[in-house]
């Protein structure tokens, strides 16, 4: 089985229709989404149809910490970040809504355990951007492989049964094993608001058959979705954010 992994996407619309798009020509045969379907972009409502539709058909899906501050303004974000997320509650239904509330923390599916941040303890969100960050993830589960997303960075990381960790970034397209003498945590990126100075929206594709894992860069049209942004009144810098990928 082909599981397109896809976390991050942050009401851009753009973004999406064009990862699914390029997960279908891969061969996805699944979809599996990480969290943060909404904040800082200007389309939560259409990216969240796609999402429920998607569900509908058989897709599994995890909340993210975007995802929970629609009905918890109390959690405190950056200012853009509250700004957006202000201006986001406005713009859902009830059935959006609902839909949101009704996510799990995490989803185990056999050896996979799918998460936004950390398999750690809830709140805070955690973010796995180092190696040693990694390592308390895995530790915190005894799953075979973890997916997540939440720091918006593709990584990949392995520990083997001695305690030695590998960490490296992931080159786009190109196929990495997942042997079982090691356990894996994969941060898939993020598809709607990249940060590692590429603006391309950024997936994975797990080949349960095969044991290894793709992560993919896809271009889509940036400008437009940061004229989005503009057009909705939301901050500058989160359109200067799109066009940068930072």
């Amino acid at each position: 089985m082909r599981l397109a992994l896809l976390a991050d996407i942050h009401a851009n619309r753009l973004a999406l229709e064009a990862c699914l798009d390029h997960a279908r020509s891969q061969g996805a045969d699944r979809l599996v989404f990480l969290g943060d379907y909404v904040g800082y972009g200007a389309q939560p409502a259409e990216v969240l149809d796609r999402i429920m539709a998607e569900t509908a058909r058989g897709a599994l899906a995890v909340v993210g910490n975007h995802d929970r501050a629609v009905a918890d303004v109390r959690d405190a974000m950056a200012p853009d970040a509250e700004t957006a997320m202000a201006w986001t509650r406005g713009q859902l239904g009830p059935e959006a809504r609902d839909f949101l509330a009704s996510l799990p923390l995490r989803f185990e599916d056999g050896p996979r355990l799918y998460v936004h941040a950390s398999p750690q303890t809830y709140p805070p969100w955690i973010y796995i951007r180092e190696g040693r960050d990694a390592r308390r993830a895995l530790e915190a589960s005894r799953a075979q492989t973890v997916f997540c997303g939440h720091t918006h960075i593709p990584a990949l990381h392995g520990l083997t049964a001695t305690g030695q960790l590998v960490s490296f970034q992931p080159v786009p397209s190109v196929p990495v094993p997942l042997p079982p003498h090691r356990r894996w945590l994969t941060v898939v990126g993020a598809v709607g608001q990249s940060r590692d100075g590429n603006p391309a929206a950024a997936y994975a594709l797990l080949d349960t058959a095969a044991s290894e894992i793709t992560h993919f860069r896809v271009p889509y049209d940036v400008q437009a979705a940061a004229a989005a942004v503009l057009e909705a009144g939301l901050p500058p810098a989160l359109a200067a954010r799109l066009r940068k990928g930072l």
